[in-house]
Formats: structure tokens, sequence, C-alpha cells
């Protein structure tokens, strides 16, 4: 008897148990429709991923046994696995339901918990310990979750168990080559125990995190039978022959590297501001590299008619700037306007010069320009209720190279876990069929443009060789020593220590970004700011 199977990769809201039901009911009722035996949905369907805190409130465990009685109640008559926490006995778990005719039929808890990276699921859940199997329609199916494929034992409890097939319910974030490796590591699982596997993966932008889908199947062989797109809602059927075998369906591709990291950045930034009931946004456009992929970010995400850009110009900025930012504000049909920041800059310097008396013109002055910009940004976003996008990239915040309350105020940091190297990059992919960004902002050398002449480079390492040491020292947490072995400079290498060791309270203060590399600021690396630990 032939099995149908239907992986619901959905995009859910964390918190918003009401709004998650109703999707787990549409998705489950369109199932059902394209006659569906199974539909099967994420990890913490109910709640969204990661809940964090609000596991700990009594509220949020209320309204999950209120929605989980209602979906047992008004869901189709085909079988559904879904996952939510649940509390048993006063412990909690991290859990997957199988609902079947009206019941809640049997219950499965993930047996390995990960504490590591951006996980930390050992403060809110217990572990569980037993194997889940249950008959759908002649056929055993065994049950997992997420980080249980990552290991051997709940796969070969389900074998034991009898389970013909099995169903491993994800919410996996995304990073650089994830997909690769999720799927590398499943077909170890498959090969090993000759079972076919689903794997099923939330989509959708959540605070630091992105999620791309790109569920997938495979059969007992290990072997790719079926993958579902990148960074998309997506329903799709699995079809299983009489001997528990899937048939070869669509293969979505895998996106190459930039492509991907755009979705995922678009998709990061458009549930960051609908999600938190923002009506657009709002961004510095400098005429620099960064404002300008940003700019290019915010507009396919939100569309042109909910984004706004502003030029600022000083003293300091050169004609070339405001012409190229113009010409993208055109390009994009974005509105932008221009607001000198000449007359609030000469104001803080009257206000300023008793106490500056004396003294030399230094980095104080520029970081006032900065400020004056952030004030103006601020109060556009607080007026119109538009989120203010901030423009910094990974290799500025590693080495502190912006400015507190100045460019790096703002509510979200679209490519805050972008090296400087790859915004160059997938700006250059980006203009691959036709001019977004002005070919001049790519070409030109970099520069903050808060002083004479100034460039980057003045003050930074080439960055290449930058972004080089930081992907060692910051990702791989390399030490100086070894990083000087590898042919870098010493004296570059030390300062550029010395830089990110002394910027962790700027980055403390900065907004949020999605994180895109292995191992992004935030909650993937978590220092002390006082601490005496010498690098040298």
């Amino acid at each position: 008897m032939s099995l149908k199977i239907a992986i619901a990769q959905i995009n859910c809201l964390v918190g918003d148990i009401q709004a998650n039901t109703q999707q787990i009911l549409k998705f489950a009722q369109q199932a059902y429709q394209q006659q569906a035996d199974l539909v099967v949905f994420p990890e913490l369907t109910l709640t969204g991923y990661p809940p964090e805190d609000l596991l700990l409130r009594n509220k949020l465990h209320q309204q999950i046994e209120i929605a989980l009685k209602k979906i047992i109640n008004e869901a189709p008559p085909c079988t559904l696995i879904m996952g939510y926490p649940r509390k048993i006995k006063g412990n909690l778990y991290n859990s997957a339901g199988i609902i079947q005719n009206g019941r809640l039929i049997a219950e499965y808890y993930k047996n390995k918990l990960p504490n590591y990276s951006v996980f930390d699921e050992r403060r809110y859940f217990k572990a569980g310990k037993k194997s889940c199997v249950v008959k759908i329609k002649n056929t055993l199916i065994g049950l997992t979750i997420c980080e249980d494929i990552w290991f051997q034992k709940p796969a070969k409890k389900a074998k034991k168990a009898g389970a013909e097939i099995l169903i491993n319910i994800n919410a996996s974030p995304y990073h650089l080559n994830k997909t690769k490796q999720r799927e590398k590591q499943v077909s170890k699982i498959a090969k090993r125990y000759q079972l076919p596997i689903i794997y099923n993966n939330l989509v959708g932008g959540q605070d630091e995190l992105v999620f791309d889908g790109q569920s997938f199947v495979l059969d007992h062989k290990g072997q790719l039978t079926q993958r579902l797109k990148a960074f998309k809602t997506q329903l799709a059927m699995v079809y299983f022959n009489n001997k528990q075998q899937p048939r070869l369906t669509k293969i979505s591709p895998l996106q190459n590297e930039n492509k991907q990291i755009y979705h995922a950045l678009v998709l990061a930034t458009r549930d960051y501001v609908y999600k938190n009931g923002f009506k657009g946004a709002v961004l510095g456009l400098s005429g620099g590299i960064d404002s300008a992929l940003t700019l290019a970010i915010a507009v396919e995400a939100l569309g042109a008619e909910n984004v706004e850009v502003v030029l600022m110009p000083s003293r300091y900025t050169a004609d070339i700037s405001n012409l190229d930012a113009v010409k993208q504000a055109k390009k994009l049909k974005v509105k932008y306007r221009s607001i000198a920041i000449e007359p609030a800059f000469n104001a803080f310097l009257e206000m300023l010069k008793e106490e500056f008396k004396g003294t030399k013109t230094d980095t104080s002055e520029e970081n006032i320009q900065a400020r004056c910009r952030g004030i103006i940004l601020m109060a556009i976003s607080n007026k119109k209720g538009k989120i203010l996008l901030t423009t910094g990239n990974k290799s500025e915040m590693s080495v502190g190279y912006a400015t507190l309350y100045g460019d790096m105020a703002g509510g979200y940091a679209p490519i805050k876990d972008l090296y400087k190297t790859k915004v160059y990059e997938l700006s250059l992919w980006l203009n691959r069929k036709q001019e977004i960004i002005p070919n001049r902002v790519i070409t030109r050398p970099p520069s903050a443009e808060l002083a004479p002449d100034q460039k980057d480079s003045d003050s930074l390492p080439d960055y290449a060789i930058l972004d080089a040491i930081l992907k060692r020292f910051v990702e791989q947490d390399e030490s100086i020593e070894k990083i000087i072995k590898a042919g870098y400079d010493d004296q570059i290498v030390k300062r550029v220590a010395l830089m990110v060791d002394r910027n962790e309270y700027k980055r403390r203060q900065a907004p949020l970004g999605v994180k895109i590399t292995a191992r992004a600021f935030g909650r993937d690396r978590r220092y002390p700011l006082s601490n005496g630990f010498n690098q040298k």
C-alpha cells in the first residue's frame, strides 16, 4: 500500500500561538485536499523557534494546551505530526505530537538537546529517552527531532522498534554551507540504518537567526530524492511505494553562495521588520558600498514604496558620493531627500568650543558628525514608524570602526555578519545583470568621509588581509601565534586582535543583525567586557 506524506515547510512567529495554530490547520487542510495520509510540520511549530524565556511563562503553556485541543478537534482526517513544548509532571520537553482521528495518539520527546553556538535548550528542556514509532497506513513511522539526527542512538532505537521510515522535524538555522552539512550527516544515518528519512526544516527570520527551509528526503541508501526550496514557504508531497521507498521527485537546486546569502539577508530583514510591526524602513545613503548594498536588500525585502533614504552630506562629503546615492535611489525608485548636517555640526562645535579649547582635531569631531546623522535618522524613524536600518559590516564591527550612537544607531543591521570583502563580492553579484549599485560605488576606495581626503586604509589594514585574519581569530579562535605562523605580519595580527578585544563593548550596544557565517557576534560569541586575559 503506497503512502503519501506532505512536508509543510512553514514560517512561524515566535509566541503567536493563535496565528501558528491557524497556519497549521490551513496547511493540514491543503494537504488533506491533496490526499495526503500524513502532514509533517517543523520543530516547535506551535511556539516558533527559539521561544527562549517565553518558555518560563505559565500563560504560554496554557495557550499551548488550548491550541492542541483546537488542532485535535478541527484538523482534517489525515495524520499530523507537529512540534511544541509540553509540560509533563513538572518537566518541560521539546515534543512532537502525532494527531490522528481526533486524538493525540503519541508524543515523542527530543533525546539530544543542543547547548552550543546559538542553542541553549538545556536551559529549558529535559531530554527524552524513549523512541516513538507509530503505524500510519500499515507503515511504521519513527520520529526524531533536529539534533537527534546528528547522533546514531535515536535512529538506532527507532529502527530497533520497527521503524520503516524515519521523520526528523527541525528548526535548523542557516549559515554558509549548512545545507551540505545536513544532507551529508543525514545520509550517513539513512545508510547506516537502511531507513528512508524525511527532514523537514523551518523557514523564516527570527531576530538574529534565519531558517532556510531546504527540507529534503533521502532513500534507504542515503540518496537524495527530493529537496524543497530555499527561504520559501512550501507544501510538498512525498510519495512512498509499497516497499516504503520515496519516489524521485523535484530536487530544488542548491543556490550558489552569493545567491543564498542574498536571499537569507532579504528574508531575515523582511521578517524582522514586519514581525515587529514596522511600516517600512529608513536608512542613510552615503554613496558608499555598505549603504548601497543595504538599500538593495531593503527594497527587495520590503518593496520600494516602503523604503526611504536620506543623504546627509557634510563638508567632507565628495560630490560623487551624493551623485551616486541619488542615482541609486532613483534607480530603485525609493523616496529620498538630502539633509545637510553642517548646521548641526557647527552648533555642536560652538557648544563645545570651551571644552575643546587647546586640543587638536581628532576622532571626537568625526564622531560628532556621525552622531548628527544618527539623530536625524532616528527622528525620522520615530516620527514615521519606520525602522532604521544600520549599514555596518562585520569587518567594521570586529575592530570598532564605527561610532556608538552614530552610524551604529538603529534597529536592525542587515549586513552585520558580512565581511567587507563579501560586501563587495555580493554587490558585484547583484550587478551581474544590471547596475543596481552604481559601479563607481564598487570601484572607488572606501571612506567614512569624516575628515579631509579620508580613506578606510588610513586606519585599517587592507580588507583582504583584515578579513582573513578576522576569520581565523573570531570564527576559528586561532591564537595570535598560529595566525602569524600562517604567514601574516605579526604587528598587523597583534593590532587586529587588540582592536577586536577592545571593542566588545561597542558590539554589545549594536543592533541585531542576521547570522550568516558559522560564528557571528552575539549569540554565537560571548566574551566578557571586563577581563584580563592576555592574548599574546
